[in-house]
């Protein structure tokens, strides 16, 4: 392992998160960067292998589907944080708080009295052939009018270090067990480096899931019984499943351990009989929750648990139907909704994009597959995208194709030019791309943000891929007051 340099550290062309142009640290970053460039080549090698022993200790791992084995893999996680100015971290705050309160009135507008298509806003065509829109859920008030009660909004900054989001998680998103788990291995691993009191805190996650799980109880004035509702030990979210579930102390069940009584309430099969529950964290998606209203093959949910929520008599987090406004293409309407419901501006704007559904766009997309990101309205996890310049003819054929027999379908961006951070590679240290995903709650009182939140890397040189399912590894995340402590 090579010692850190930075005289020798290049990143030319891309917003560096740590250093600024003429290889000077950013202010925030300035004592990371003094500390790492102190260490020997012996010591910066311990490190990497104290990270990576505090990772094996703690059982840190995911799955991968692609690779037909099913085998858990070890958490791939680089030693050099990502860093931001809490000063700019604020300013990002509000606007995933502003963000997260207009989507949950446009999740529940468009299950009720559908405003913003009567008045032009949103096309009516989108809701037709949107495939998260669950008709069950028509006429359904879940408490406090939350719908989205968990959210992961994916943030990127481009080259002029402007950030934006990128997408918004609304269904069942993950990543937040390995943010709290990344702070665990660098407290490990650089304790002198959280002496300051600078480096703002992501532990109170759970606690602050806790009480808004509770917040949702049918039954207020009572401690409630909550659940995490996994689909076993296969799913590849299963690790963060097990950790949210021992950090909160609530209980983890699959579908097998629930069920629903003549009363339409919900119970969990214990030992000693049975015991209701009140709020269900489901981890399970819309279409395999209940067999008796969606997938009647489905082994994985509970028979009657809608009837159950229609009744009030349980908290479903997130409500099923809430992937309404989790589609690539309704992304795209963001600004407009944030204006519709909030008569305000977006604070944190979103990346510039085309529609295929819109003749127009069509045809500029149709004509630049070379230099565009193309996705897929409802896919995830990196796949099923086409990135322009990193193409073949062949890939580009293909995309035009299913554009022109699914136009609905796709929406495409320019290719950004992801931030970088250093990234302690086997040379050396070395620039990487990387993304963010924080974290929103939202009880319908009060709305949280996570310090920060999961920041992934593109672990192979020049990628723009960050998926941790695609080859992306991931790091820590500091907030750092420059003002304070």
């Amino acid at each position: 392992m090579a010692r850190i340099d930075w005289s020798d550290y290049a990143c030319s062309g891309l917003y560096d998160e740590l250093v600024s142009e003429g290889r000077v640290p950013r202010e925030a970053a300035g004592e990371l960067c003094r500390y790492l460039a102190s260490l020997t080549a012996e010591e910066v090698g311990e490190l990497k292998t104290a990270a990576e022993v505090a990772i094996q200790v703690m059982g840190i791992t995911f799955t991968v589907y692609s690779d037909g084995n099913m085998i858990d893999r070890a958490w791939p996680f680089d030693i050099v944080p990502r860093i931001i100015p809490l000063s700019e971290w604020q300013r990002v705050e509000a606007g995933l708080k502003q963000r997260v309160h207009a989507l949950n009135l446009f999740i529940d507008d468009l299950y009720h009295d559908q405003r913003i298509i009567k008045d032009g806003v949103f096309p009516a065509e989108l809701l037709e052939q949107s495939v998260n829109f669950r008709q069950q859920c028509v006429g359904i008030s879940p408490p406090h009018g939350i719908w989205a009660h968990i959210c992961g909004s994916d943030l990127v900054r481009d080259k002029d270090g402007t950030i934006y989001v990128l997408e918004d998680n609304l269904r069942i998103p993950s990543g937040v067990s390995y943010m709290l788990e990344n702070r665990n291995v660098m407290k490990r691993v650089m304790p002198e480096m959280f002496e300051t009191g600078r480096i703002m805190p992501v532990d109170d996650y759970p606690s602050q899931l806790y009480d808004m799980l509770s917040a949702m109880s049918p039954r207020p004035g009572e401690v409630p019984s909550i659940a995490i509702m996994t689909p076993g030990i296969y799913n590849s979210a299963y690790f963060e499943h097990a950790y949210l579930a021992q950090q909160m102390g609530v209980d983890l069940v699959e579908g097998s351990d629930l069920i629903v009584g003549s009363d339409d309430c919900v119970y969990m099969r214990t030992i000693d009989g049975l015991k209701r529950v009140d709020v269900i964290y489901r981890r399970v998606d819309d279409l395999f929750i209940d067999p008796e209203a969606f997938n009647p093959e489905s082994m994985l949910g509970v028979p009657g648990l809608m009837r159950a929520w229609r009744a009030g008599n349980v908290a479903l987090c997130n409500a099923p139907g809430a992937g309404v406004a989790d589609d690539k293409v309704v992304y795209a309407f963001v600004p407009k909704i944030i204006k519709y419901y909030l008569g305000e501006e977006p604070i944190v704007p979103n990346v510039p994009s085309y529609l295929c559904m819109y003749e127009e766009d069509r045809r500029y997309v149709l004509d630049n597959l070379d230099k565009l990101v193309v996705k897929p309205a409802n896919e995830s996890g990196g796949y099923g995208m086409l990135v322009g310049p990193h193409s073949t003819a062949e890939q580009r054929a293909d995309f035009a194709e299913r554009i022109k027999a699914d136009p609905r379908n796709y929406m495409a961006q320019p290719t950004l030019m992801l931030s970088a951070a250093p990234t302690l590679c086997p040379e050396g240290i070395e620039p990487r791309h990387v993304d963010l995903r924080p974290f929103i709650l939202s009880s319908g009182t009060d709305t949280y943000v996570t310090t920060g939140g999961l920041t992934r890397v593109a672990l192979v040189k020049g990628s723009l891929v960050v998926n941790s399912s695609q080859g992306g590894g991931s790091k820590d995340t500091w907030i750092v007051d420059t003002e304070g402590a």
